[in-house]
């Protein structure tokens, strides 16, 4: 007797149309065979990808982490986030991690370790972010971007993760870097 998942095409894309495109994201409306062998269509969201960084400062009085409160217009006032941006073209994930530190917070690291990869928003977008450690903080100058209306807030790890679980910190990609980070410290 044949496997009848054998006889069936694998699934993923069988077409694709982009509907828009614009500086930061594009949608497609992909084709897709799905794992039961039927087919529809999605909305995809194309995004160039990003890293996020979670700058450690001194340890010895205890792991404290450098937030930024920056206005986003989606979420219609601030929140409070780690540093992060997209990859600019051919950029790799620990470059853009140095980048984004450098020009949000003005700070250097002379370590950098990376902390994991997730996907935001799988049902409907294909953007990755790597998440970074930044270590060994050297301070400078920041530069932020134009449209960038951010402020720094450091605050020790114990009550950035506090802010997480009290729903302060909303935002996805900082509550999984300091989980992680404070996971990572209390391991060591």
């Amino acid at each position: 007797m044949e496997d009848s998942s054998e006889t069936l095409s694998a699934p993923g894309r069988i077409s694709s149309r982009c509907v828009y495109s614009g500086k930061v994201i594009s949608v497609d409306l992909d084709e897709v065979r799905f794992p039961g062998g039927t087919t529809g269509e999605l909305e995809i969201v194309r995004h160039s990808g990003a890293s996020a960084v979670v700058p450690l400062l001194d340890i010895a009085k205890g792991p404290q982490v450098v937030l930024v409160r920056q206005y986003r217009y989606a979420a219609s006032g601030y929140v409070y986030e780690v540093p992060a941006g997209r990859l600019d073209p051919n950029e790799t994930p620990e470059s853009c991690a140095s980048r984004e530190l450098k020009e949000e917070t003005g700070y250097s690291a002379a370590v950098l370790r990376k902390l994991t990869t997730i996907y935001t928003t799988p049902g409907f977008t294909d953007e990755r972010i790597h998440i970074f450690l930044a270590e060994q903080l050297t301070p400078g100058e920041s530069a932020h971007e134009p449209d960038e209306f951010l402020e720094l807030y450091p605050v020790s790890l114990l009550e950035a993760v506090e802010m997480v679980r009290a729903g302060k910190i909303v935002d996805a990609k900082t509550c999984v870097a300091l989980l992680l980070t404070e996971l990572m410290l209390s391991s060591r």
